[in-house]
């Protein structure tokens, strides 16, 4: 049960200070998406946006926030229910959703809620107070997901005691997010006046309350610096010297009121800030190394203690900063009183930093200082880890600070250079760079330098690279070889390469057929890449393992394998303040599962982020992929013209820039092929096909989707003899490599192209052998993109009418779209022949919080009849540690921990009780 109370919008106070300026810029804007007003308690946060909230006629969710909010669920619970109480409708499933989750994972949730605005016609508020109470990196995740996807109109406005860690600096670059910091909140000399006079009823002068004004510039912590001295009895108010002015931007505090806080404290806190005042960050622990002392937590505590423009970053008093223009002002003091002192305590800062993994905080520090020496010394040490970990553009950006004449005499400096270039998809001009790291390398062996024992590993980067570009340029023997003789050196050589070297043979052995030792090697890439703590590599590995193992009809394993690698991510790479790391494949993988599992607004949330990547521009091979899963999602939901679009783009973009691609993306022009036959454009599907077939892809999954739709053409054209040769041919490589889900699609055609000859009974037959297949793989959407014909014959089947939940599921579909005929917008209807429908959901077990998949519900019935797991795992052709993880899943979603619990409670639900009927 949900505290009404935490809807409640506070009511603003009659004598509170008016703040219209201030209003003014939390007012939405074209483009921005949030509003941050930060600052320590008694800055007036919940003043100010209560007060705002009261003169708008906009919808206002409020949320106040407290300690116990920081569970995921809860947290999504209660902005939900400040939705539904200011007026929302349409919750109710999500608030269903969520109150059966038991995991932090909210994506479904939070993405119907974004659904659910963007069809609400209002233009809504979301207001969080008290912010701060949230430390769940989750959380955070969560939110900047939320806020990053928000529908036009939505305008969300934290109130918090410390800056939130999101990606506040790209939303600011984008100027989506409006600060509101205690340098906006000091009152003016007109807030000053209503603020003695009206709200603390005090009778001060026109000079007087002008005398104040000036004297702290109306900042809000210099005004509690004067309150500070007031506790001695008097505030001096009778100075005649005027106070000097701060610059128009704010970012100095005048030399008056810097002298007046220095002069309030005690000589050792005096101390401690200057000595202090080059930390970014400051915690108890670094503030004693720099010192080389043992009392800064107690320092750090007296000063936040006395609110003194000391910003806490967490709850737990752990991490502070100064505020911005307070320490400015402290470093030039230190500069120009003790400058020797204050070049010791950056380099002690710096050292720190770097020895706590803190590295990009440091080569910022270094940066500031210009010390191009020590920032080559830096990258060459931690560099490949930053390009790896996803900071290339940064690296670079650093390696442009560095002369040219260090760069070229350091052969790690240039490969950084290299890797910077080539994940920035600069990769034009890597030839030379690489010709001239290796020259520089044999001169260094010929020359007996000291770093020539380094030249293996550098040599290992190079051939590594030129991997790649092998690959780029459809060189596939030589990127193996490459990769072959990196994978012989790599345990000589220090620099971590093995799951950037494990990945780029996956891809080889992918882009041969070869998917059993692809999956292989993208296991390792994934296993290395959490050794060498590379999340990027981890990410790509596992997206591109799922991806195969999907088109092996290994669905559920699919699943598995991105939410480990996942998990691993989130847990090692929780970095709140920097996007979050997503990948290509294992986006576009879960994209295919979920449309395949007719679960389209599912696959339309992991579609999402991709597309921001389309929009500013990706790696071309990238942008294929991304278009062909967008196509393939519009056209199983009967888009045809937005499927087309994106399709058309997907194959001009790989024709257009095929050199630059390094892997066989998705045969686009066989899916666009089916667009343009559904829509009854025969003609117009063999045109767009005829380049792919007369330069055959070197995938062989490629290649056997070019040619299952070069058979649905001559189909079209009734020439299913034709046909029939060319998916007779295709079936035993299909079987012999495990293409599942080619195999189905084949077996389909093929059954097609019998009925059009007139042999009913033999298309049956390959009918219910294309079912076989589909349902050991849980595929169910590729029944339904077959034509309405198809589909009819599908429906007279016996077969579907046995026991089992696939059958169901198949049943439910097909007759559902019966009656459901699909337009594709601005055409005509669209062709009987391969028309997809639009999908139905997914029915599933009312009392479980997420459905039995297929083959958790076979393996359910394979327990039910007594069988281990050793002849479970004969029985579905699968392997033991498979069959492991699906009766995992399976008493995961059941709630029990052994076999005769699962029993129990699948027959409590109903799931093991259709087995016995008809």
């Amino acid at each position: 049960m949900l505290l009404n109370t935490k809807f409640l919008r506070p009511t603003p106070d009659p004598r509170a200070v008016r703040r219209q300026r201030l209003d003014s810029l939390l007012e939405p804007e074209t483009g921005k998406r949030l509003n941050m007003v930060v600052a320590p308690a008694g800055f007036g946060k919940t003043t100010l946006v209560s007060q705002w909230c009261a003169l708008n006629s906009h919808r206002t969710a409020w949320l106040s926030l407290d300690e116990h909010d920081n569970q995921p669920r809860q947290f999504w619970q209660y902005v939900v229910g400040a939705f539904e109480h200011a007026g929302l409708m349409g919750l109710e499933d999500i608030r269903k959703q969520l109150a059966r989750s038991d995991g932090e994972d909210q994506t479904a949730a939070i993405t119907g809620l974004i659904n659910t605005l963007s069809q609400d016609d209002t233009a809504w508020f979301l207001v969080l107070d008290d912010y701060h109470e949230i430390t769940s990196d989750t959380i955070h995740r969560q939110l900047g997901w939320f806020i990053d996807y928000l529908p036009p109109g939505m305008l969300v406005t934290l109130a918090s005691r410390t800056e939130p860690p999101l990606p506040l600096a790209r939303w600011r670059v984008r100027r989506q997010v409006q600060d509101i910091h205690p340098g906006l909140l000091a009152f003016s000399e007109d807030e000053c006046r209503a603020f003695f006079r009206d709200t603390m009823a005090m009778e001060l002068s026109e000079q007087e309350i002008r005398s104040v004004c000036q004297r702290t510039e109306g900042w809000v912590a210099a005004m509690q610096l004067s309150a500070l001295s007031a506790k001695s009895g008097q505030l001096n108010l009778d100075q005649t010297s005027a106070p000097p002015s701060l610059n128009p931007d704010g970012r100095l505090i005048s030399d008056y009121v810097l002298t007046e806080v220095l002069r309030q404290l005690p000589r050792e806190l005096m101390d401690f800030l200057l000595d202090t005042a080059c930390c970014p960050r400051l915690s108890g622990a670094l503030c004693d190394a720099i010192r080389e002392r043992s009392d800064s937590q107690d320092a750090l505590t007296r000063l936040l203690a006395q609110n003194l423009f000391l910003i806490p970053l967490d709850t737990r008093n752990e991490w502070f900063r100064y505020h911005d223009l307070f320490r400015e002002a402290l470093l030039q003091r230190i500069q120009s009183k003790d400058p020797a002192r204050a070049e010791l305590m950056q380099s002690r800062t710096i050292d720190w930093l770097l020895s706590h993994g803190q590295v990009q905080e440091a080569i910022g520090q270094i940066v500031r200082r210009k010390d191009t020496e020590r920032l080559a010394r830096v990258l060459s040490e931690h560099g490949n880890n930053l390009i790896h970990g996803g900071f290339h553009l940064p690296v670079l950006e650093w390696l442009e600070k560095i002369p040219a004449d260090v760069i070229n005499d350091s052969p790690q400096l240039q490969m950084l250079k290299v890797w910077g270039l080539f994940f920035a998809n600069r990769v034009e001009g890597l030839e030379p760079l690489l010709t001239r790291v290796e020259d520089l390398l044999d001169r260094r062996v010929a020359d007996s330098h000291p770093d020539a024992e380094g030249a293996l590993a550098i040599h290992s980067e190079v051939s590594l690279v030129r991997s790649y570009l092998a690959r780029s340029r459809n060189d596939e023997k030589n990127a193996s070889d490459l990769t072959r003789q990196v994978l012989k050196d790599i345990d000589k050589i220090s620099i971590p390469l093995k799951s950037v070297t494990y990945y780029g043979l996956g891809m080889d052995y992918f882009g041969k057929g070869e998917l059993n030792e692809a999956e292989e090697a993208l296991e390792s890439a994934v296993y290395y890449g959490q050794v060498e703590r590379k999340p990027s590599t981890v990410l790509s590995s596992g997206g591109l393992l799922a991806w195969i193992q999907y088109n092996r009809g290994d669905t559920d394993l699919a699943l598995e394998t991105t939410s480990r690698v996942r998990q691993w991510v989130d847990e090692h790479y929780a970095d709140p303040s920097q996007p979050r790391l997503i990948s290509c494949w294992q986006n576009s993988a879960l994209i295919e599962i979920y449309r395949e599992q007719n679960q389209p607004q599912t696959a339309a949330g992991y579609l999402s982020p991709l597309l921001e990547h389309v929009e500013k521009g990706t790696e071309p091979g990238q942008h294929v992929v991304i278009q062909f899963v967008r196509g393939h999602l519009a056209f199983s939901e009967g888009k045809l013209d937005a499927a087309i679009d994106a399709l058309k783009d997907a194959v001009a973009v790989g024709r257009k820039r095929r050199d630059h691609i390094l892997f066989d993306p998705p045969a686009a022009a066989a899916l666009l092929a089916r667009c343009y036959l559904a829509t009854g454009q025969a003609d117009k599907a063999m045109d767009c096909l005829q380049p792919a077939l007369e330069e055959p892809a070197t995938n062989p999954l490629n290649r056997e989707q070019n040619q299952i739709a070069l058979a649905r053409v001559l189909i079209a054209r009734s020439d299913s003899q034709k046909a029939q040769e060319i998916l007779s041919a295709l079936i035993p490589a299909a079987e012999r490599n495990a293409h599942t889900r080619h195999l189905v699609e084949i077996l389909l055609v093929y059954a097609q192209a019998l009925f059009q000859q007139g042999h009913e009974e033999e298309a049956n037959r390959m009918l219910e052998r294309a079912m076989d297949r589909a349902e050991h793989a849980g595929f169910l959407r590729l029944f339904a993109e077959e034509s309405p014909a198809l589909r009819e014959k599908m429906l007279e089947l016996p077969r579907l009418r046995t026991p089992g939940r696939w059958n169901r599921e198949l049943l439910t579909m097909l007759k559902d779209q019966l009656t459901e005929p699909v337009v594709s917008a601005g055409s005509e209807p669209a062709a009987p022949e391969t028309a997809p429908v639009t999908p139905t959901p997914r029915p599933a077990a009312s009392e479980l919080a997420e459905p039995l998949s297929q083959r958790e519900q076979e393996v359910l019935e394979l327990i039910n009849q007594g069988l281990a797991n050793k002849d479970i795992a004969g029985k579905m052709s699968v392997a033991p540690a498979t069959v492991k993880a699906h009766i995992r899943n399976l008493y995961g979603k059941l709630g029990v921990g052994r076999r005769t619990e699962a029993l129990a409670r699948a027959r409590e639900l109903g799931l093991l009780g259709d087995t016995t009927k008809t």
